[in-house]
């Protein structure tokens, strides 16, 4: 039995308050008493029953069609990542525990060699490969040294996790903590949407769901978004502020992890910073291999 008929409810019901009258050629009139449309002003403009649609908003949404959910997309104005997420909400809807037992079987915890030397490969900036609960499972020497301090903790870091619980770290890490924050979120979101049934991820959004009231209160905003490409801003502790491009694409070998590559605009501040930092990295690593077997860093062993 599907158990996200909370989260169809509440994202049907968040995304009609956004939706002002007068964007869908509605009159706005003196006396609404709801934020947004009313539930008949949805069904009208999908085309649907009012009582069909108002047992889609108490959220079920088993047996429904593509044709309907495209309707209610184009009624409720959804963006890319919000139509996505409607879809993505249904088939969770109409999964079978057999599918969703599959899907998360699926979900690697580690990288495979060669994804490895992929990212290795890649110096023209920091690289990494993350899961959709924000987990990096690999990242290559510049992706290491971008986030050392939390590579310092653990082997996989978690970037929501860091963002919502080392407030002394991801405060001073992003000039901007509420947009990175909420990007975090929404990336979540989007994750629960396409798999309820994830436990790791459920465990994750309850340990921050109890320990971060800013996590609570954007969580219950419903936001979801994709993250294939834009611009990245970060304030690193050595080497100060980063204005990064970035892109990102899910492997085809692996579809629940994504690779991302972040780069600098030749010639800026940032690429002249991005050189210094793995100039210090390393530095930092021949050093270390030093301290630890000093025949062999020299090339004698």
């Amino acid at each position: 039995m599907s158990t996200n008929h909370d989260d169809v409810r509440d994202f049907l019901v968040s995304r009609r308050a956004r939706v002002r009258p007068e964007q869908v050629g509605l009159p706005a009139g003196a006396n609404r008493r709801v934020a947004g449309l009313r539930r008949g002003e949805v069904a009208m403009l999908a085309d649907v029953s009012v009582e069909y649609y108002s047992r889609l908003e108490r959220g079920s949404l088993s047996g429904v069609s593509e044709g309907v959910l495209h309707a209610i997309a184009g009624a409720l104005l959804l963006d890319d990542a919000e139509r996505d997420h409607l879809f993505d909400l249904a088939r969770a809807a109409n999964a079978s525990p057999v599918r969703a037992a599959r899907r998360r079987s699926t979900t690697p915890k580690t990288l495979r060699p060669g994804l490895q030397y992929a990212l290795d490969a890649f110096t023209g900036g920091p690289a990494f490969i993350r899961n959709d609960r924000l987990d990096v499972l690999g990242a290559n020497a510049l992706g290491r040294a971008l986030y050392a301090d939390l590579f310092r903790k653990t082997e996989r870091p978690n970037l929501a996790r860091a963002a919502f619980l080392d407030r002394e770290w991801s405060d001073a890490f992003y000039p901007d903590w509420d947009l990175a924050a909420d990007q975090s979120v929404a990336i979540l979101r989007a994750a629960a949407g396409h798999d309820p049934h994830d436990r790791e991820l459920q465990d994750l959004v309850g340990e921050l769901s109890t320990r971060s009231p800013e996590f609570r209160t954007k969580w219950g905003a419903h936001d979801v978004r994709r993250h294939g490409t834009g611009e990245k801003h970060f304030v690193h502790p050595v080497v100060g502020a980063l204005d990064l491009l970035f892109e990102g694409s899910r492997l085809m070998g692996d579809p629940a992890l994504s690779f991302l590559l972040y780069t600098a605009e030749p010639g800026s501040p940032t690429a002249d910073a991005l050189r210094l930092l793995g100039s210090l990295d390393a530095t930092e690593r021949r050093d270390a291999a030093h301290a630890a077997d000093p025949a062999a860093a020299d090339g004698r062993a």
